[in-house]
């Protein structure tokens, strides 16, 4: 279990992106109440060649695990209609369906692919949205992603956040050499690429607003240092190498700032550095660990983890420092703070009884409410629109990621064949091309 102390040692060397392994998804607790939802196999006109994606059964599993949808099995459709001219209603109502998806993909020339959906409501027989797409071939997945995204942006009035992705560390052992990877992937685990890879811990990643960087924590040279690292491109930059601790860096909404935590002056305290110049502003003083800094969505505040009270607690207070306001008192371990997009809650790791589970508590009421069923559950990060928190867990001695829903009623779970997954954090809303 990852503690408020500090203590990072590793090396890493930047590699180009590799392919790893898929994420395997399996959902471990459905959701009373699920809306029923069919998704016909999309056709494919008179396109002799299968596309290299099959659009319809990414859109299917998308709706089915963000668990507030439960699409209908292939092999219990009535029909697959392709056109708005063949849709039957009726026949629909008759299962209980209360929205269809028909849709088609279709090649245009020169590897690319147009991809046309329509979403129905089947009790009112009329079309709710409809959308041609153009796509590559090697980009269907995302296209696919994105029409869950309107679908499910459609039904339920709050934005998909299945177009995302999620950066996370593996470490392995192989022939008795640990390793340790930097990965990226979408929201759903696939298209896995290793950012970096490294004979000693990788720690803290942090994506930037924009969804293109990520800050992290590197001991080269075994000193402790922060880097920023451009995902497309691979450059990266140096940006914190002072005497002792430079981690758990975090970005401000804006982009402008980074936190991170520091201990040049002997002790480790929240520090707000300027990235045009690289100027800095000390916000904590004291003789405790401070660290573990977030930024509140507004950019007004922040939230970090500190022992002043003897035990590891969430504080908050303003972005120019001062007074911190202590937000947690139940338990005896409050700590790892991420804040849900509407800034009205956290997500937290709450220690009590021996067990460590994630919990998210309301800034207003300071309720909390413990959502996770482990005993060394760590890293909570929510999704860009809040409806799902993605943490690192253990499964038969396995480090694991898994995802519950902001109302603890669904949950799920990634895996990898072999390895341990720690660390992850949910990408912002991107614009990819």
């Amino acid at each position: 279990m990852k503690k408020i102390a500090l203590s990072l040692l590793f090396v890493f060397t930047c590699l180009p992106w590799l392919a790893r392994a898929a994420l395997t998804i399996e959902i471990t607790q459905g959701m009373d109440g699920a809306v029923p939802v069919a998704v016909v196999p999309f056709g494919t006109g008179a396109n002799r060649y299968t596309p290299p994606e099959d659009v319809s059964a990414i859109i299917a599993a998308d709706l089915a695990r963000s668990g507030r949808f439960a699409p209908l099995p292939v092999q219990n459709l009535i029909a697959r209609p392709v056109e708005i001219g063949d849709v039957r209603f009726q026949d629909w109502r008759t299962l209980g369906v209360e929205n269809l998806v028909i849709g088609k993909v279709e090649p245009y020339g020169d590897g690319q692919y147009r991809v046309q959906f329509r979403l129905f409501d089947v009790f009112r027989g009329r079309q709710i949205t409809g959308y041609s797409l153009p796509a590559p071939a090697d980009g269907l997945r995302y296209v696919a992603h994105r029409i869950s995204d309107i679908i499910y942006e459609a039904l339920t009035g709050q934005p998909g956040a299945f177009a995302t992705r999620i950066a996370y560390v593996i470490s392995e052992t192989v022939n008795g050499k640990k390793t340790y990877e930097l990965q990226l992937a979408d929201s759903d685990g696939y298209n896995p690429r290793t950012l970096l890879s490294s004979v000693q811990p990788l720690m803290s990643p942090a994506w930037s607003p924009d969804g293109r960087k990520l800050a992290y924590v590197s001991f080269e040279n075994r000193r402790a240092r922060v880097f920023i690292q451009d995902i497309a491109s691979g450059k990266r930059e140096e940006l914190a190498a002072f005497s002792g601790i430079n981690g758990a860096p975090a970005w401000s909404p804006d982009g402008k700032y980074m936190a991170v935590t520091l201990s040049r002056d002997g002790n480790p305290e929240i520090y707000s550095m300027r990235l045009s110049d690289r100027s800095l502003k000390r916000l904590t003083n004291g003789p405790s660990i401070d660290t573990e800094p977030v930024w509140s969505p507004d950019g007004s505040s922040i939230v970090f983890t500190s022992d002043r009270g003897g035990s590891p607690q969430l504080y908050r207070m303003s972005v120019q420092g001062g007074r911190a306001e202590r937000l947690t008192f139940e338990g005896n371990y409050n700590a790892s703070a991420d804040f849900a997009p509407d800034g009205k809650t956290l997500a937290m790791v709450h220690g009590e009884g021996g067990k460590y589970r994630i919990a998210t508590q309301d800034l207003d009421s300071g309720l909390l409410r413990v959502l996770s069923e482990g005993s060394l559950d760590e890293s909570p990060s929510f999704a860009p629109n809040g409806s799902m928190i993605i943490y690192a867990t253990e499964d038969g001695h396995r480090g694991v990621l898994a995802a519950v829903s902001s109302d603890g009623r669904f949950r799920q779970r990634f895996s990898l064949q072999q390895g341990n997954v720690r660390e992850p954090v949910w990408s912002p809303f991107e614009k990819r091309e």
